[in-house]
């Protein structure tokens, strides 16, 4: 679908570097909201960007007794409801009450006179973050392991009552896909920078034959391997990171989203298609899929086909997104780039899941 990167994700994304120009804040200004807002907080700060963040960017605050993370809006021009960093300090700091794995959430700032922009700070979790699906650097045990962890954690996300955790207008519960085709069918429109025949056809499609919801749960949004920190050596979750797209809606978004690793190219990230998965240890989609029913008291998973394509149809639309911010002057990372040569090519796996469903 999208050719290998130059350089290997996990050394493109990973990491810190010195603060961006274009991203600098006022560090004066923020040590000392920190100091007034931040239980236990001593200076002095050190401020480093991480290398990752294609949307919000977030930094690394180091003082002499910990670190923190500092996650905030984008300066400049923004799509309506993109980069809510307010709503994902509220759903980690009700996940982190019923210890579910999140970093600790310490404060949210929605005064922009600070650093320019709405910010959250949140514990920074130490860890190992793992980007390619195939596990190199795993046993064949840990492997299993690592995949079945993903699937429990996933699971148990999707077993929480969102009305016992504060969460009941967290998000409309019902007609969640005809709701997110809807959203970013929109914002594929608001950053378009070129006509996609495929993405045409699946605005049309994908709103005359959206699934019926059965369940409500919290939904992750961009349940991803590299949206999770493990454990530094056992195959454990510590924390789930970028709940930039949660909302409340159907489960199934998140798992079929997560088999999609199963259909994309091992290029050195997630996907693991085409890989002799037995021989590595990583389960089959189909073990996948029963470890998950047997998790959340499910018979079966529907026919995938429509879930892929939308899945997919999403991702070009996120992808377009940061297309235009780069177009805007927004795109908050150097990297941003190599989504334009991605989006044609997802569109048309996209359409080509849809054409099996029955467009």
């Amino acid at each position: 679908m999208s050719k290998p990167a130059a350089v290997p994700p996990d050394e493109a994304y990973t990491g810190t570097k010195p603060v961006e120009e274009r991203h600098r804040i006022d560090e004066a200004k923020l040590g000392a909201w920190l100091a007034s807002n931040v239980e236990g907080y001593r200076g002095p700060l050190t401020v480093l960007q991480f290398k990752g963040g294609q949307s919000n960017p977030t930094y690394r605050l180091n003082t002499p007794g910990q670190s923190y993370v500092l996650r905030r809006k984008p300066f400049g021009k923004l799509l309506p409801s993109a980069h809510a960093v307010d709503r994902e300090f509220r759903v980690i700091s009700a996940l982190h009450a019923v210890g579910f794995p999140v970093a600790r959430p310490y404060a949210l700032c929605t005064d922009e006179g600070v650093i320019g922009a709405m910010f959250y700070i949140m514990a920074m979790v130490e860890g190992r973050v793992l980007w390619n699906g195939a596990l190199p650097g795993c046993s064949r045990e840990e492997r299993g392991a690592v995949y079945r962890t993903e699937i429990e954690t996933l699971a148990k996300l999707h077993q929480y009552d969102p009305e016992k955790l504060g969460l009941a207008d967290y998000g409309k519960p019902g007609n969640y896909f005809a709701r997110q085709v809807d959203r970013w069918s929109k914002q594929y429109r608001a950053s378009e920078t070129q006509d996609i025949p495929e993405m045409n056809r699946l605005i049309e499609w994908l709103p005359q034959t959206v699934p019926a919801q059965e369940r409500v749960s919290i939904v992750h949004g961009d349940y991803r391997l590299d949206n999770m920190i493990f454990h530094a050596s056992e195959p454990r979750i510590v924390a789930i990171l970028d709940w930039e797209l949660s909302t409340l809606g159907d489960p199934l978004a998140d798992f079929t989203y997560f088999l999609m690793n199963w259909s994309m190219p091992p290029e050195g990230r997630s996907g693991i298609a085409g890989l002799d998965v037995k021989a590595l240890g990583i389960p089959s989609i189909e073990e996948a899929e029963v470890l998950y029913c047997k998790l959340t008291n499910r018979t079966s998973v529907p026919d995938l086909n429509w879930y892929f394509a939308y899945n997919l149809f999403r991702i070009t639309a996120i992808l377009q997104g940061i297309v235009g911010r780069i177009r805007d002057g927004t795109a908050a990372n150097v990297r941003a780039a190599d989504s334009v040569a991605r989006t044609i090519p997802l569109a048309q796996a996209a359409f080509g899941y849809a054409k099996k469903a029955g467009a």
